[in-house]
Parts: structure tokens; sequence; C-alpha cells
């Protein structure tokens, strides 16, 4: 890949990772849905600027419609779920269980799209979603209250709405410029949060914190701008499968980062559900990649 393959890639797990943290820090003070919305609606005008300053292409209706079901899954109910997790379970776990959209993209596109997968990939799927099952399961042991149940339940869902989203766009990947499909994204996902805020948690929140803010920016600019772009530009100078492995990596730096910085804790039943997970995915895009 050369030096700067790597630090592009290094620096893509990086940032991918810090979603995660900088959500956990916003969802202390903020309730999440407004934060997301407020975090969507500041960034699409940002994203207008960019794409007419790059002359992005306007999609077709078709097209369109794919990128509004992107936002509304793929995007604003991914996250959605997922910040709602955050407030309710260590962001490192959300992290962990939110990575396993490839293995529920991969049977969608088996068990719907009707592509075949080969052996070792179902081996790969069953391992994955046996290591889930088997850090809820060790979980439930130690007790989980309420709150906990549903964040694993939202992590859940948000794995699952990012599947969806992707599966439906999947056909107008190679069509759409990248910035008009992150501008629509982002403008559905934005109308999509504030409804809901509007409507399970009352009035927007008061000024944040400086904490707050710094991370509201982080996620903003950083992440919500910087990591997408990034990522095209490490598709460019990555192997595709080097690609998707180094993503692999981002749940245990998101845990790390959730350690050293939130003081969250990981019980060693968090440990092994993650690796078995993990392990899974891995096999599963070799077995793709060899395919």
């Amino acid at each position: 890949m050369g030096r700067g393959g790597w630090l592009i890639g290094g620096s893509f797990v990086a940032i991918w990772a810090s979603a995660f943290t900088v959500a956990g820090v916003v969802v202390r003070e903020w309730p999440p849905l407004w934060a997301l919305g407020i975090r969507f609606g500041l960034t699409a005008p940002i994203l207008l600027a960019i794409a007419v300053a790059m002359r992005g292409r306007v999609p077709s209706a078709g097209d369109a419609l794919r990128v509004a079901a992107l936002g509304l899954f793929g995007m604003g109910g991914y996250l959605a779920c997922a910040w709602l997790a955050m407030a309710r379970i260590p962001t490192g776990l959300v992290a962990l269980i939110c990575a396993t959209t490839p293995l529920l993209v991969a049977a969608g596109e088996s068990l719907v799209l009707r592509r075949p997968l080969p052996r070792l990939a179902w081996v790969g799927l069953l391992l994955g979603w046996a290591g889930v099952a088997l850090l809820g399961f060790l979980r439930a042991l130690d007790g989980l209250d309420g709150a906990e149940a549903a964040g694993f339940g939202f992590a859940i869902v948000a794995a699952a709405g990012q599947a969806v989203g992707l599966l439906i766009f999947a056909p107008a990947k190679g069509r759409v410029d990248m910035w008009a499909a992150s501008l629509g994204q982002t403008a559905v996902s934005a109308l999509l949060c504030l409804t809901l805020a509007l409507m399970l948690e009352g009035g927007p929140p008061g000024l944040p914190g400086p904490a707050t803010l710094a991370a509201l920016l982080w996620s903003m600019l950083v992440v919500g701008i910087g990591a997408y772009a990034l990522y095209f530009l490490m598709l460019k100078r990555v192997p595709t499968s080097t690609a998707s492995a180094l993503q692999l990596l981002a749940p245990p730096v998101a845990a790390v980062f959730g350690w050293a910085l939130l003081g969250e804790r990981l019980f060693l039943s968090d440990i092994l559900g993650g690796l078995l997970t993990l392990s899974g995915l891995a096999l599963l895009l070799h077995a793709r990649s060899r395919g």
C-alpha cells in the first residue's frame, strides 16, 4: 500500500472510531435525537456549498429516491438508534454491534437479492452473530437493567437500519455523485431526527457546555464530512479488501477511546464476544474477496 496508504487508512480508523466517543460525550448532556437533528441541520448547508463547488451531479429521480432511503435508514435511522444506544450502554459495545452491518448486508444480498455467498462466508455470518449473542447472553447473566437491554436493542436496530439503507442504495452506488449523495442523505436525516426529537424529546435543549460543543463540532466536521471524504480517498489508494479489513479495527479502537476518555468499563465477556464477532466479520470479508 505504501506509507501514504497506511497513513490514510490509519487516520480513517481513528476518526471513525472517535465518532462513537464524541457521541458518548454529547449524549451525556443533550438528548440524542435533538443533538443529531441539530448536527445534520448544520452540516447540510456545508455539504451544499461543497457539492456546488465540486460541481456535483444531480441524481436522477430514481436514484434520488435511493439516496433518500439511504438517509432515512442508513444514516438518520442508523445514527438515531446508535446514539440512543450510547446513552444507555458503553460506546465500545455500540461500535461493536454496529460493526455487524456487513453481516446483515451479506445476508440480505443472499436472501433478498439472490446473490450466492461462498460457504466460508456463511460460516463467517454464523460466527459473527454467535459473538453478538454470546456478548448479550453473558451480559444478561450479570444482570441487565431495562436501560441496558434497551441499549442493546437500539444498537441492533441501528445495524439493521444501516444494512437496509445500503441494500436499497446499492444499485445507484456507481451512478450518484459522492457529494450529492452525502447532501441528500444528510438533509433527509435532519428532517427525520428533528421530527422524532419534537415527538419524543420535547422542546430543544439549552446551550451546550464547552465539551459538548467541541464534541458536536468534531462529529459534524471531522466525522460527518472529513471521514467520508477520507474513506473515498482511501478506496483510491488502498485495495478494497484491505479497506474492509481496516474497518474491523474501528470497534476495538472505539472501546479503547471510551475507556481512556469516558471512563467506560468493558468486561471479559464483552472482549470474548467481540473477538468472536470480529473473527466472523474477518472470515466473511475474506470469503467474499476470494469469491
